[in-house]
């Protein structure tokens, strides 16, 4: 079985092109502009942007976002691509965060994808915090290890497992058109399905030695349920995190209700977007 510090050796693959290798040409550079400071930065228009850009010059595009160094594959990410053209992405749920953590602070990101909570965090808690971040597809695994070296952010650890209800291993189904949206299923159902580390959050979290969670996301695609039930039934208190960021896009796949199980233990809602709810421990 994989460790959690399994996989952080592609963050220094050789064949890979130092950061800054793809940074936008003039033109890419005047498209990314246009729609970071126009509607054309709306989920809608993302995908037509990212075919142009492509056109200009097929392939990644390395650019800083939230302080952190991304080389972004847009044009199979919807989260690369929202990251890449709306400077807005994601900001309530990272405001919300930082709310949260402080110098020192610890944070722990479930599904992490390429980064762009972990890396965004980490120098808010700085040298002397802990980030974990969570992501068990290869391919996006290796992209998180990159931007994670080109950030030189030191403080974050690299998990390459999916966190589950046991310790073993899960099926994740791959989206073509959508790496990023990758799921656990119980069954391959396609030729896409790859099997992967299973790994419960508890033991994540101990296993990084943090003996406080300040704040914590997840965004499994439905598989949060899972996750954070057994994690708030068995975990000490100690470990429950102060804030939690949860999607709850996918809460029909749910099989229990999580959000419910933690409201019943003490938390209370202090927010929501389209896609997640935010809340604080009591």
């Amino acid at each position: 079985m994989s460790t959690p510090q399994t996989g952080i050796a592609a963050a220094n693959d050789p064949a890979s092109p130092p950061f800054g290798a793809f940074a936008p040409t003039d033109a890419q550079a005047a498209i990314i502009a246009l729609a970071q400071r126009s509607r054309l930065k709306r989920g809608a228009f993302r995908p037509m942007l990212s075919r142009l850009v492509n056109l200009v010059r097929p392939g990644p595009v390395d650019v800083p976002y939230q302080g952190a160094s991304f080389r972004f594959y847009h044009q199979a990410s919807a989260t690369e691509r929202g990251a890449l053209f709306n400077p807005d992405y994601n900001l309530a749920e990272l405001d919300f965060l930082r709310a949260h953590l402080a110098a020192g602070g610890s944070f722990v990101d479930v599904g992490a994808n390429v980064g762009t909570h972990a890396l965004a965090l980490a120098r808010l808690v700085g040298a002397g915090g802990k980030v974990i971040a969570i992501e068990p597809h290869p391919v996006t695994h290796a992209r998180l290890a990159f931007n994670r070296a080109a950030s030189g952010l030191t403080q974050v650890t690299l998990v390459a497992a999916a966190a589950g209800p046991s310790n073993g291993e899960l099926l994740i189904e791959t989206d073509g058109d959508n790496l990023g949206a990758s799921h656990i299923v119980g069954d391959a159902t396609s030729g896409n399905a790859i099997r992967v580390p299973s790994l419960r959050l508890q033991r994540i979290v101990e296993e990084a030695g943090l003996s406080k969670v300040d704040a914590l996301k997840i965004d499994i695609e439905g598989f949060e349920d899972r996750v954070l039930i057994g994690f708030f039934r068995d975990a000490p208190e100690s470990l429950w995190p102060g804030a939690v960021v949860i999607e709850h896009s996918s809460h029909h796949e749910w099989q229990q209700d999580c959000i419910a199980d933690m409201l019943a233990r003490g938390y209370a809602v202090a927010g929501k977007t389209r896609s997640n709810t935010f809340l604080t421990r009591g």
